[in-house]
C-alpha cells in the first residue's frame, strides 16, 4: 500500500432550514376589509417585521413576529365577520321595517 492512493471524501449535505411564513398577503387583506380596531394594519407591521427578520437571515425572530401577525389576522378575521354579519343583519331588519311602513 502506497501514500498516494485514492482519497475519499465524505459530504454532508446540509438540510434548508424551512422559513416560517409571514401572512403579508393575508394581513394586507386585512388591512383592506377587516381593519376592526386597526388590528389588520398592526397585523400587516408584524407581517412586514417577520419579513424583514427572514431576509436578515434572523428565522427565531421571524416566527415570533410571524406568529404574532398570524393571530391579529386570526382577530381581525373574526371581528371584521361579525361586524359584516351585523350589519347585513341590520340592514335586512330596517329595510323590512320600512317596506312596511313602520319606523
Amino acid at each position: 500500500a502506497t501514500a498516494f492512493g485514492p482519497t475519499v471524501t465524505t459530504y454532508v449535505r446540509q438540510e434548508p432550514v424551512p422559513s416560517p411564513p409571514d401572512f403579508v398577503l393575508w394581513s394586507f387583506f386585512n388591512t383592506l376589509f377587516c381593519n376592526v380596531f386597526c388590528l389588520g394594519f398592526i397585523a400587516l407591521a408584524y407581517s412586514v417585521k417577520a419579513r424583514d427578520r427572514k431576509i436578515a437571515q434572523d428565522p427565531a425572530s421571524a416566527g415570533v413576529f410571524g406568529k404574532t401577525a398570524k393571530q391579529l389576522n386570526i382577530a381581525a378575521l373574526c371581528l371584521g365577520s361579525i361586524v359584516i354579519i351585523i350589519f347585513i343583519v341590520l340592514l335586512v331588519i330596517t329595510t323590512r321595517n320600512l317596506q312596511w311602513g313602520r319606523p
